[in-house]
């Protein structure tokens, strides 16, 4: 896959998350600070600013989408998406063809970035919930219409957990029955990003 390539999918990346603004900010306003939406929505605008030029390498543009994040994003989410990008590119020194081996390896780099950060696992009602999943997933060599749909699914599932981690886990059991914003945000990332991809 082309370095443009990649670009334009994380360009569509940017631009879902931009436009699922209001519904993001929705689900935080039930179990955070309702600041999901705007935080992400901010940072992926930056992030399409950041790699509007050209890059030589998958890894410096993957470092400079991690640095935008870490950088404007608000609240938990900037240093945790921030994280998965960075571990995503570390692995992608000197890659020629980000193919579906290296994409695999990457994407549980960046997963286990996240977890270290957020000290979270499954079933703490976090992002980890979707996207723990999605890498098994990814190597156990699903295809991309599968993953997108287990995303889906483990995204939904999170309304039937307590929030063990982060703001949500101050409002306790009324925490259940609302699904996780950072779930929802990582879903409509894999489900833009991999929807642009071919097994």
């Amino acid at each position: 896959m082309e370095i443009k390539k990649v670009q334009e999918i994380l360009n569509k990346v940017s631009d879902e998350i931009i436009a699922n603004k209001d519904y993001l900010t929705d689900l935080d306003r039930s179990i955070g600070d309702a600041d999901h939406g705007v935080n992400m929505a901010k940072g992926f605008g930056f992030a399409k600013e950041a790699i509007e030029g050209e890059f030589s390498d998958y890894k410096s543009l993957f470092m400079k989408i991690s640095m935008t994040l870490i950088s404007k994003v608000g609240g938990a989410s900037g240093p945790l998406y921030g994280t998965f990008f960075m571990k995503f590119a570390q692995e992608l020194n000197n890659i020629e063809d980000l193919n579906r081996e290296v994409l695999n390896k990457a994407f549980q780099s960046g997963v286990e970035g996240v977890k270290q950060r957020g000290k979270a696992n499954l079933l703490d009602k976090t992002m980890v919930d979707v996207l723990e999943p999605v890498a098994d997933a990814l190597n156990e060599g699903k295809s991309y219409k599968e993953i997108i749909e287990l995303a889906k699914e483990k995204m939904e599932k999170t309304s039937e957990y307590k929030a063990n981690k982060g703001r949500a886990s101050y409002v306790g059991e009324r925490s259940i029955g609302h699904i996780d914003p950072g779930a929802a945000s990582s879903y409509l990332m894999i489900k833009t990003a991999f929807g642009e991809l071919n097994d």
